[in-house]
């Protein structure tokens, strides 16, 4: 026959597996930097949103003022009304179209202008004098004087996008090239390489993912911009619908359009990380 435990001993026993447990969900959950189970980060992103929407439904039952708290569901049927009958896509797409082609232009000039910056001492002297001059220069404040000089078309809500981008971005990306290590480079001059093959194998593998993240980053930038440009001088797009519903005092349409813009904003997200994931797959990952 076994012998049994006796309820005594048994008791610590269990305390001590307890208190091992709490220690290892402390050390996975409350250490700095430390990765979480995938699971784990999914029920939390899903769990901030249903926090949102209950704080969001509370308040609007609360306040029982459909003009300043619009319900949850007043707003989804606000949206798809749009949808159905205020040709809202069109306007999506306009928008779509402006941040799009204004942020690929500030993109494709700012990106290579900032990897000679902070690669090349003669040429950041030049430049970042007047870059980080004029990126104080607030891109809302140039709306006027644009409409004064070129008009109403598309070209001035481009150049709205480029300005808020472009000068950001190229300090961005100067600082991500000037923290390349030097040992890194020397290494390879060391092994023999040449400069060509050191600038493209070693220099660019190194600043490009985190060029990558500036370009996520200053996306979230343009859209602010965009529809800054559009409240003031635009026909179409999502700008231009939110100021329209302002005059007829629709605040669920006007929250419908912003959240509409963050659903828009998290698909571009999603493309610059799935991105990051599949072109440099030597980059750690902060999750497993």
């Amino acid at each position: 026959m076994s012998e049994r435990v006796p309820a005594t001993q048994a008791a610590p026993a269990a305390s001590v597996r307890v208190q091992r447990r709490r220690r290892g969900l402390l050390r996975t959950y409350l250490t700095p930097k430390q990765a979480i189970p995938r699971p784990t980060v999914i029920t939390l992103g899903i769990g901030s949103f249903v926090v949102i929407l209950a704080v969001w439904s509370l308040a609007s039952a609360s306040i029982k003022n459909a003009l300043f708290a619009p319900s949850p569901a007043r707003v989804w049927s606000s949206w798809v009304d749009m949808i159905q009958h205020f040709n809202f896509l069109s306007d999506v797409g306009w928008s779509t179209f402006r941040i799009v082609a204004g942020f690929l232009i500030a993109a494709v000039m700012a990106v290579p202008l900032g990897l000679l910056m902070g690669s090349f001492e003669i040429v950041r002297s030049f430049f970042q004098p007047p870059i980080s001059f004029i990126r104080y220069m607030p891109a809302s404040a140039f709306i006027p004087l644009l409409i004064l000089l070129i008009g109403l078309d598309e070209n001035e809500k481009l150049i709205i996008i480029w300005i808020g981008v472009f000068f950001q971005l190229v300090l961005m990306v100067m600082n991500i090239a000037q923290r390349v290590p030097d040992e890194m480079l020397n290494v390879a001059y060391t092994l023999g390489a040449s400069r060509l093959k050191v600038f493209y194998k070693v220099f660019l593998p190194a600043t490009f993912p985190e060029v990558v993240d500036a370009l996520r980053i200053t996306m979230g930038w343009a859209w602010t911009y965009l529809i800054v440009a559009e409240i003031v001088s635009a026909e179409r797009g999502i700008g231009s619908f939110i100021l329209i519903s302002e005059r007829f005092l629709r605040s669920d349409r006007i929250i419908a359009a912003i959240i509409t813009i963050g659903i828009l904003g998290l698909i571009t997200d999603t493309i610059f990380s799935l991105i990051h994931r599949w072109a440099f797959p030597y980059v750690e990952k902060v999750h497993a």
